[in-house]
């Protein structure tokens, strides 16, 4: 799940007036070809940030499923590499072409694409689910036919055949999408402006201070990292097993565990996703999961193992799964509802309007007529994109079932024939209120075809096989739309924002799974609940198969009551929320937000609290700093303790281990222990 950070610039760009305009500034500047738009530095840069991203990705991935937008980081040390690079080489005398906002948007577009597929490829969800590890946790369709075990061959070919359809599947629409109706796509937006404020004499000088900031608190973050790593000798040793507010709280998942890659996230993310969470921790670990425990006997068998999903973990993950149905429904309808009411208005507005309305494009702002015109020149035909996805399609007919032999080709073609509708309407609700419903539409995919399949015929791997195709292909078309509308207002050409969002998204199919294959190498308990890299998403979509596929006979006594109250929770929560307006909405939980704690526990919720936290008292003391630096500071803590992952790795696949285990006991616990080594 990706939860996108609140834009206060993000409004209509119609906005803007003369006085103020963007493009005036850059009067006197040639905008480069397309061709000279793509260089050999800027994919050398993308190349590199690439992977620095996509760890940071694969571990958020692999411990909450919780993934701030990276857009702006990408574009700021993006930026930053480039511009050391061309200083360099213009102190030299060897600078033969100057590093421009175009160049900028291309590394930034190509290193999004690159770190996204480490989401949407599933490697926290759907992949991951088909694992042995992951089925070994459920009693139910854990056969031979059910399971399939990462393999870095297999991994790469099918993220690569699916990855690129959804590139196809709305580049004919990219003119409606951008020109006609005029999308916002605040995250789209809110890159434009930071790449083109870059680009500037006062914002050049702001982007060296603010990296400069980032550098330090990277450096602070990894050390941390690096010194903390000495006493993790064995599992529940070290500063993140603190017992921060006692024992019991400990043993109850209330703990603050000095993450900084997480108090990071919780300086980037809205206040309100991080009281959601905490909120949803309290609820479950401090009230429910007490009182369904003291039924041990009763509802579920006592003799039951803590990771049975017949016990108490039944409880934890199908609520937790009930809550995220039930959220992402709601919001499915009504996205869809504002596209189609959106699209019902557009081509009204569209057949009435005549040459003297003030919408047309007489009275455009001089940037929308630069940028326009520019957005117009480079055209990528028709008949390429639709014989490109035809092209596609039919290869992965092919080769999808010879991967997943439970896939039958037949489910493919129903889901190519459908998604580039849903696609479209993805890229379009994606451009009204910046949220994408891959996800959601990935789990539709779960229980349709999985249901279809049944269970003597592999249904729940074909149903997580198919939630990576239809994910895939919605995901992968929104975030070329977003690319678009970057392009649209850096004047960036569609085709060099194509062809960068191609290169892009092949770097990830072969960055994504050689990284997600060195964490399942190196760390051993890789998906186990309560280790380093639990995988959360990985258990809760299992499972959502398995109900596609048996239905609701694999949930524990008085488990469906349960879910039914909380799907329906969910819904009205997210209906108040949309009934009391903006303002108040801030003081209502978010219910996606709230069911991750359900089953991980609330100590990466308090870390980002205290991200938040420090943002507040920030801004109270100097709000300019903070809205300044603030994000700056978030993306070094988040990248200089991702980054750390990487030697770490090395080491636990060298057998090198931490010299001390920093443990936790009580009083009782530690007399025990004097008394055993003084006998």
């Amino acid at each position: 799940m990706v939860w996108e950070t609140e834009v206060e610039n993000g409004g209509n760009e119609d906005e803007e007036v003369e006085d103020t305009s963007v493009e005036k500034a850059f009067e006197g500047k040639v905008v480069p070809r397309w061709q000279k738009q793509i260089t050999l530095r800027a994919m050398v840069v993308s190349l590199l940030l690439a992977v620095l991203f996509t760890f940071i990705v694969m571990k958020l991935n692999l411990t909450t499923g919780i993934i701030p937008s990276l857009n702006i980081s990408a574009g700021l040390l993006g930026f930053f590499f480039l511009k050391m690079w061309t200083t360099l080489l213009a102190k030299i005398g060897m600078l033969t072409q100057p590093f421009t906002r175009q160049e900028n948007t291309v590394i930034q577009t190509c290193v999004v694409a690159s770190a996204g597929i480490a989401f949407s490829g599933g490697f926290g969800s759907y992949i991951f689910a088909m694992s042995s590890e992951v089925a070994n946790q459920s009693p139910e369709a854990n056969g031979p036919q059910d399971i399939k075990n990462p393999s870095l061959g297999w991994m790469i070919g099918f993220i690569s055949i699916v990855s690129f359809l959804g590139l196809f599947s709305v580049v004919p629409l990219r003119k409606i999408m951008i020109v006609d109706f005029r999308l916002t796509y605040p995250s789209g937006t809110a890159t434009a402006h930071l790449i083109n404020s870059f680009h500037t004499t006062e914002g050049a000088k702001l982007a060296k201070k603010q990296v400069r900031v980032l550098g330090k608190f990277f450096s602070f973050s990894f050390l941390w990292g690096f010194f903390q790593w000495f006493y993790t000798a064995s599992d529940g040793c070290g500063f993140n097993s603190f017992p921060t507010f006692g024992l019991e709280a400990y043993q109850n998942k209330f703990f603050f565990d000095f993450s900084t890659t997480y108090v990071g996230v919780g300086m980037i993310c809205p206040y309100i996703i991080n009281i959601s969470l905490l909120v949803g921790g309290i609820l479950s670990w401090a009230i429910m999961w007490p009182l369904i425990d003291a039924r041990k006997g009763d509802w579920y068998s006592a003799d039951l193992k803590s990771s049975s999903l017949h016990g108490l973990q039944g409880y934890k993950v199908f609520i937790a799964i009930a809550m995220i149905l039930g959220d992402g429904l709601y919001n499915f309808v009504k996205v869809l509802g504002r596209t189609f009411i959106g699209l019902y208005m557009e081509f009204f507005k569209k057949k009435a309007r005549s040459p003297s309305d003030p919408d047309s494009s007489s009275s455009l702002s001089y940037d929308d007529k630069c940028r326009t015109d520019m957005f117009l020149r480079d055209q990528i035909p028709a008949w390429f994109a639709i014989t490109g996805y035809v092209i596609i399609a039919v290869i992965s007919i092919i080769v999808v079932p010879m991967i997943f032999h439970q896939l039958k080709w037949y489910y493919i073609v129903v889901i190519y024939v459908i998604a580039p509708a849903l696609a479209f309407c993805n890229a379009y609700g994606c451009g009204l209120t910046d949220w994408s419903l891959a996800s959601t539409y990935g789990k539709l995919a779960i229980f349709t075809i999985g249901a279809w399949a049944g269970a003597s015929n592999g249904g729940v791997i074909a149903g997580l096989a198919a939630c990576g195709v239809m994910m895939n292909i919605v995901s992968t078309a929104s975030d070329l739309m977003q690319d678009f509308k970057t392009g649209y207002m850096t004047m960036a050409s569609p085709r060099s924002m194509f062809v960068s969002q191609v290169f892009g998204t092949a770097m990830g199919c072969v960055i994504s799974p050689c990284v997600f294959w060195l964490f399942y190498k190196a760390f051993g308990n890789l998906g186990v609940s309560g280790s380093a890299y639990p995988a959360p998403y990985a258990l809760v979509y299992r499972n959502m198969a398995i109900l596609g596929v048996d239905g609701l006979s694999a949930l524990p006594k008085y488990c469906l009551i349960f879910c039914y109250a909380f799907f329906g929770f969910a819904i009205v929560v997210n209906l108040l929320r949309d009934l009391v307006g903006k303002k108040w909405a801030e003081f209502i939980p978010v219910p996606m937000a709230m069911a991750i704690p359900f089953y991980i526990g609330s100590y990466f919720a308090i870390d980002m609290c205290v991200g938040s936290l420090i943002l507040v008292i920030w801004r109270k003391l100097d709000k300019f700093s903070a809205d300044t630096f603030g994000s700056a500071v978030a993306s070094g803590l988040i990248c200089g303790d991702g980054i750390w992952t990487l030697p770490s790795s090395f080491l636990a696949l060298a057998g090198v281990k931490p010299p001390i285990c920093m443990k936790f006991l009580s009083r009782a616990q530690n007399a025990k222990v004097d008394g055993f080594l003084e006998s």
